[in-house]
């Protein structure tokens, strides 16, 4: 029996940083060196809650028991923080223990303004606070998310650890609370009536944040699609049982930051990865309003993005057509036609924000989708477009919004799809700049990522320089899917 040829490389090969010859599983380059070849990368299954590290072999039940706190695997030694700071408000926290309380305080303090464009008294994140004390599976996604950041803090973009006393206690908690997340997600995962429930939609949204904050290549994707399944299973009895008012919003809020991850998250990713729920015209966006918002991206310009993708995913399937060069020509004209200033202008009148800076985070993602439009129409007719002085305003688009942290935190997609597309030596020097600023913001070890694919990328183009190549394919094939936002 004759093996089928393999589409992409084996994750054999590609962990050995071998060309795979994809003759099919195994591969003769794997049947040859005698490895196990593995089209994806196989689940490990270990003993204890981590492969390497001080949590090698420490089991969940050790990490339970009386003794833990006294191993100090648990534990904040950080003499300054003794006395818990406040900021939960009314929430009865009372049942926690010491590091949950910290955790959730951090989550609170820090988390919440993170991944959203303008903190608010009506912060979507900071409204599931509330649900994860009377949730177990979603408290554990919090504080999860929270020690990870922290973690993080001691780190610095070129990958050295700082010698600070709390960061080996803040990584064996973010080990922790995850394995508590994940453990409870399968024990509730098979019952319909408890997997339906918006704690849980929520705490696998959390799960997507807490892959951008651990790498942006873990398992994003399998939470998004868990996410959209459970939404879509859940739609129906939303209708009957009627939630309240601050529960509804939550849900809303996840459903429109679910479409909007899954349309930028697929432009990074291998064609057809993702499934495509909910369709564009079926979610009901309302009125775009920056405090509401994981990224502020104008709706307009993601419902273009998720054209592009689709037009490019067809192509590589051998589905292109006329009417995809027609319609993605029609669909570029109408990105490039589109009024950041306008846009920004209209926003809700609660919105009392600079105008003029919210404009320009709109244009970082115009210029963005235009970019990304062209290469998929390029694709379609098999050309080159040239796409300098898009590029540049985009760079100064970039350079604009340097001074706004609130606002830089916002565009990391904008900055890899720059990337992309430098020609230069000066060009890749200020993105790799604007990543490091990006990672000095947000503490998220997606942008780290970021600025080592990019990286690898323009010596592949530095190598290839008479080898037409466009990225909007082969960023998807570098074996791992990315969440770049």
């Amino acid at each position: 029996m004759v093996e089928s040829p393999m589409i992409e490389a084996c994750y054999t090969c590609r962990y050995r940083r071998i060309q795979c010859d994809r003759s099919g599983i195994p591969c003769r380059k794997c049947e040859k060196g005698g490895f196990e070849c593995h089209q994806k990368r196989p689940i490990r299954w270990v003993k204890g809650v981590a492969i390497r590290g001080k949590m090698q072999g420490v089991s969940y039940s050790r990490l339970n028991s009386p003794a833990a706190d006294e191993q100090g695997l648990i534990k904040l030694r950080r003499e300054d923080q003794q006395d818990l700071p406040a900021g939960l408000g009314d929430v009865s926290v009372s049942s926690l223990d010491r590091v949950s309380k910290y955790y959730l305080d951090y989550y609170n303090d820090r988390i919440c303004k993170l991944f959203i464009v303008y903190d608010s008294n009506h912060n979507p994140f900071r409204n599931l606070i509330s649900l994860a004390v009377k949730d177990q599976l979603l408290l554990s996604a919090v504080l999860a998310l929270a020690a990870r950041h922290r973690a993080n803090e001691g780190q610095t973009f070129n990958g050295i650890e700082a010698p600070v006393p709390w960061m080996d206690n803040a990584q064996q908690d973010a080990l922790v609370f995850k394995h508590q997340a994940i453990q409870g997600l399968s024990q509730i995962i098979g019952d319909p009536g408890s997997c339906r429930t918006d704690s849980t939609v929520a705490s696998i949204f959390l799960l997507i944040f807490l892959d951008l904050v651990e790498s942006g290549n873990d398992r994003w994707n399998v939470h998004l699609e868990g996410a959209k399944a459970l939404l879509s299973l859940s739609k129906s009895l939303s209708q009957v049982n009627d939630p309240g008012w601050t529960v509804q919003e939550i849900r809303s809020f996840i459903t429109k930051q679910i479409y909007l991850i899954e349309t930028l998250g697929a432009t990074f990713v291998r064609p057809n990865l993702l499934s495509q729920f909910p369709p564009a015209n079926e979610v009901e966006m309302g009125p775009d309003t920056v405090e509401q918002s994981f990224l502020g991206c104008p709706e307009q310009l993601l419902n273009a993005v998720q054209f592009f993708s689709l037009q490019r995913d067809l192509a590589s399937a051998g589905q292109g057509s006329d009417a995809c060069i027609r319609n993605s020509s029609f669909m570029v004209e109408s990105v490039r036609s589109f009024d950041s200033h306008s846009w920004a202008a209209n926003l809700p009148q609660s919105t009392r924000h600079a105008t003029h800076n919210l404009a320009t985070l709109a244009q970082c993602y115009k210029l963005g989708a235009l970019v990304y439009g062209q290469r998929v129409l390029d694709m379609l007719l098999d050309q080159d477009t040239s796409q300098h002085e898009v590029v540049q305003n985009l760079f100064a688009s970039i350079e604009a919004l340097k001074e706004d942290a609130t606002l830089f935190k916002c565009i990391l997609w904008p900055i890899f799809v720059a990337g992309l597309e430098c020609r230069s030596s000066i060009e890749q020097d200020f993105v790799t700049r604007a990543l490091e600023k990006f990672w000095t913001v947000t503490r998220c070890l997606n942008t780290v990522n970021a600025g080592k694919i990019l990286q690898s990328y323009w010596q592949t183009q530095n190598c290839n320089e008479n080898t037409l190549s466009n990225w909007v394919l082969d960023i998807g094939q570098l074996g791992e899917d990315w969440l770049l936002i």
